[in-house]
């Protein structure tokens, strides 16, 4: 079996890769990326590779029995630059999917997609997997339309597929790689270091997040659960709904970390699309076998995972 994981290289690939690793998972693993992908194990392969270049995805894609799709230009970049999130998020996905589905026989394929979907506002007493999806940007709503075609071709028994929607997922490494939502992780980091920080939301403002850990066992789940005909197309991931207030004194607690410089200062766009989120029902992905952390303590100690041990995981 030869599984082939996009985006390896990001934070969520990385903690993937080392994952599958210390799991042992089955037969080889193919990890591509723009940047130098590191393989954890032996049966692990790396390769530099722009999927977004003509015939990259579809040759890379062509003999693997199973694909975890996590390539993507994330949310910020997109929204400064939507021809790039078209190409990358979109046409490359959209190659991919169709590549899959050109096979003679079903491949299995998990697609990273995310709680963008829905955009905002969203609605005041709960998100369950009735709640419409009406993404307010760019990156959403690229997201949903691989979503749809994922779901055409799944519905055509072409593909065996799911969609997996992504929540904040923590505690990714301090970078300027466009994402809007990075204050939800570098506070990991400004807290555990004693640092001073400034969080653009209130100590009020409610986000949907889950750890890298807990994300990759449940991508890993996904390459190999047996679904029904009948079962969705498109999940959203269980998550823990947190109080910013509540997580930062959770940091403090499982780190001896110190809280004393962080502030707040609001900003209305910011809060508005990642801090005031309502409670979450992801029923349907529950039922699949999809979970979160459990708890916000196991979530911050479960953030902290290998950080020392995955090259370019620390801050």
């Amino acid at each position: 079996m030869l599984t082939l994981v996009t985006g390896a290289s990001g934070f969520v690939g990385r903690t993937l890769a080392h994952r599958m690793a210390e799991l042992g998972y089955p037969g080889k693993v193919r990890l591509v990326d723009r940047v130098q992908p590191q393989p954890p194990a032996a049966n692990f392969e790396a390769i530099a590779a722009d999927l977004s270049r003509a015939g990259a995805v579809e040759e890379l894609a062509r003999d693997a029995d199973r694909v975890i799709h996590l390539a993507a230009v994330p949310s910020g970049a997109s929204e400064a630059d939507p021809a790039l999130s078209r190409l990358v998020n979109l046409e490359t996905s959209l190659r991919l999917i169709d590549a899959l589905a050109a096979r003679g026989s079903p491949a299995r394929l998990v697609y990273a997609s995310s709680i963008a979907v829905y955009g905002v506002p969203l609605p005041a007493s709960e998100v369950d997997d009735d709640t419409p999806t009406r993404p307010s940007l760019t990156y959403g709503a690229h997201k949903l339309m691989v979503e749809i075609a994922l779901a055409d071709r799944v519905r055509r028994r072409e593909i065996d597929g799911i969609a997996v929607r992504l929540p904040g997922i923590v505690a990714r490494p301090r970078s300027a790689d466009g994402f809007r939502s990075a204050f939800v992780s570098d506070i990991f980091w400004a807290v555990r270091e004693g640092a001073d920080y400034t969080l653009p939301v209130g100590p009020a403002a409610t986000i949907w997040m889950m750890s890298a850990l807990c994300c990759a066992d449940n991508l890993i789940h996904a390459s190999g659960m047996t679904v029904s005909p009948d079962s969705p197309s498109a999940v959203t991931l269980p998550a823990l709904c947190v109080r910013m207030s509540d997580l930062v004194t959770q940091i403090a607690a499982a780190t001896g970390g110190a809280t004393a410089g962080i502030r707040y200062d609001p900003v209305s766009l910011i809060e508005r699309q990642f801090g005031s989120y309502p409670p979450l029902n992801a029923a349907a992905a529950e039922r699949l076998g999809f979970r979160h952390d459990g708890s916000v303590d196991s979530m911050v100690r479960n953030a902290f995972w290998g950080v020392q041990a995955r090259p370019g995981a620390g801050s």
